[in-house]
């Protein structure tokens, strides 16, 4: 392929390719994310093709692996156009059905669509599906149209038109003023003005000046980076280049954490194709600004997600953070100007620079404008990416597009913001989802991670866990951070064990404040999050760990045991056989019995009696280690 040098080229080769898709029909999109390969997506694709082949059908039907359409859970997602019609859990067996009777019949295969798991009314519409029918797709719409690996499918949707506008009909300080009029944020965590940032970074003295995406997510559960990055890296990447040229670099980093396989893999790709195509290297569409992008493969430490310690690890040293007396933006990756945003903050900068300021400033609140990416997961129905208007609140995604609460379970709590973020309750449910309102409610917006919790949920543990996360991925470099969450881990650990002390809360309150007021980085800063909005909303919880020795939730195994009802038990034996420790004793005709001394607590008896007789029941004890 020849360099494209000029608008024309460009626009020529678009309507070539546009008009080689529309000479076929029907087009077969398959989710080929890393969940859906992960479910056995990967050979769907030869499998579609061969059984095309034997209806002589590859003339006028489309096959396209793509990135991950955000319905994980019910992956692999097979979506059939052009009468949307998505297909969940599509495996090898179902192919030949869906070529003979959707294909060649316009057939609906009603197990394979969407069952509400309310009304149980089959939805085989894409569109009415209510996990997508309430989103606002405009980053990951494009994942559904592109295969990741072809610069042509990116371009026909569009793809560099906006870094022919900014090049050849912008000028750098035109390009920072459209971001800066736009109010986008950073949706690495921060919030923090991207239009500010790339201005600082812009009027920083120096001639050589670094852009850098940070593609280092971390948070358990938050999979929005490498979604984007696996499903369209020249997306990232235009945004890149035109940040380049806005802010005056000549040279770009994409930061990818190592567990990102198949993202690193199209992101190596893509630009690739992108400097055969002329988008990256010298002259860019003719013009005299040069630029390229070299990638970096992360340890996979969370701290390196830290503006500092990031570019410390690109430097080659510990991913770290430095002091900031004097922001990265000025002084940053070997000690020059650099600006560093996360991967859908970059993402955004071509649909802004095409579409302009006002359409991004149509969706959102007054603060916080377009969308955002959240990774919906833990017990709700429908789990996955979804992408909605800042301002919506936490119960229409909860409720509207994730389903609801499986097993009519009662919800408890959201974690919002990953573990740096906080869990909010249920009277919380109408907050609107945007940076302000987040961190005034004692949360952050964060990467995007939504963790959801029902009844069953310990909030004590849960932010127990989180602070485990968080000591162990400190990078230990200041005292507060270092040792403030091992003693609050310490704290927590006791409490979950009922071992809990009057004056413990008070003292989580304390290393709390000394966290958020003397930590280093944000890492320390944040981590308090978890414990303070715990000790806010759910203060009870604690008190009755530490006060009566109890766990609401029956979580922390120290304070129950398991116990047969023997009224009710009818000697089947259903619990003997699925014990993994030898835990109970039982013959025919004979009630089990359970062996406190060698139960695990692992829940297996519990779930193998059947549910008629409900023979198997959780006791509260108390205190601590007491036998029931």
């Amino acid at each position: 392929m020849a360099k494209i040098m000029s608008p024309l080229e460009l626009s020529t080769l678009r309507k070539e390719l546009i008009q080689k898709s529309r000479s076929k029909a029907i087009s077969i999109t398959i989710c080929s994310g890393t969940g859906c390969i992960a479910c056995g997506s990967k050979d769907l694709a030869l499998a579609f093709t061969k059984e095309l082949e034997k209806y002589n059908l590859l003339g006028r039907v489309a096959v396209r692996e793509t990135g991950c359409h955000g319905f994980c859970e019910r992956g692999p997602v097979v979506v059939i156009a052009p009468s949307n019609i998505c297909y969940l859990k599509v495996g090898e067996p179902d192919i030949a059905e869906i070529v003979a009777k959707t294909i060649l019949e316009n057939q609906i295969i009603e197990r394979l669509v969407y069952e509400d798991p309310n009304t149980h009314q089959r939805l085989a519409n894409l569109n009415d599906i209510p996990f997508y029918k309430h989103q606002k797709r405009v980053l990951l719409e494009q994942n559904v149209l592109v295969n990741p690996t072809s610069i042509s499918d990116y371009i026909a949707v569009d793809g560099y038109s906006a870094l022919v506008k900014a090049l050849l009909y912008s000028k750098p300080d035109d390009i920072v003023k459209t971001i800066k009029d736009a109010h986008l944020r950073g949706r690495g965590g921060g919030g923090f003005p991207t239009g500010a940032k790339w201005e600082t970074t812009r009027n920083a003295p120096g001639d050589v000046k670094y852009v850098i995406v940070n593609a280092d997510e971390g948070d358990p559960g938050a999979y929005m980076d490498r979604s984007l990055m696996e499903g369209n890296p020249h997306g990232v990447l235009e945004g890149l280049i035109i940040g380049g040229y806005a802010i005056g670099a000549q040279e770009g980093y994409i930061y990818i954490r190592q567990e990102y396989p198949l993202a690193l893999k199209n992101t190596e790709k893509a630009i690739q194709q992108a400097r055969d195509y002329g988008f990256l290297g010298k002259n860019i569409l003719g013009t005299d600004f040069s630029f390229d992008v070299i990638i970096h493969r992360g340890a996979g430490a969370f701290v390196s997600g830290e503006s500092s310690a990031l570019m410390n690890a690109i430097e080659g040293h510990v991913g770290e953070p430095r002091p900031k007396y004097i922001h990265t933006s000025v002084k940053g990756l070997w000690e020059r100007p650099s600006c560093l945003n996360n991967v859908e903050t970059w993402a955004n900068v071509p649909h802004i620079v095409n579409k302009g300021v006002e359409w991004f400033r149509s969706m959102g609140t007054a603060h916080s404008k377009g969308t955002k990416i959240f990774s919906l997961v833990g017990k709700v129905n429908n789990t996955g990416l979804v992408e909605v208007p800042m301002g919506i609140s936490l119960k229409k995604i909860i409720y509207d597009i994730g389903g609801g609460i499986p097993k009519a379970k009662k919800f408890k709590a959201v974690q919002t913001g990953g573990p740096s973020g906080g869990v909010l309750p249920e009277k919380l449910l109408n907050l609107p989802v945007d940076f302000d309102a987040l961190t005034e409610a004692g949360s952050m917006m964060g990467s995007g991670g939504l963790i959801v919790m029902d009844e069953d949920t310990c909030i004590v543990d849960t932010a127990r866990y989180y602070i485990n996360f968080l000591a162990h991925e400190s990078c230990g470099k200041c005292l507060p951070c270092r040792e403030g969450l091992r003693q609050m881990l310490k704290i927590l650990t006791n409490i979950t064990e009922g071992n809990g002390n009057e004056g413990d809360i008070e003292l989580l309150e304390e290393l709390c404040e000394l966290l958020t007021k003397t930590s280093l980085c944000a890492l320390g800063q944040s981590a308090a999050n978890p414990v303070t909005s715990a000790l806010k909303y759910f203060r009870a919880e604690f008190e009755a760990h530490i006060q009566d020795k109890r766990c609401p939730a029956g979580v922390c195994k120290n304070l129950f045991c398991y116990e047969v009802d023997t009224k009710k038990c009818k000697a089947c034996g259903a619990c003997f056989k699925t014990c993994p420790a030898d835990a109970i004793k039982w013959e025919k005709k004979q009630v089990a019995e359970i062996i406190q001394e060698k139960c695990i607590k692992c829940g297996a008896c519990i779930a193998a009696c059947p549910a008629k007789f409900n023979a198997i029941k959780k006791i509260h004890v108390k205190p601590v280690l007491q036998e029931c």
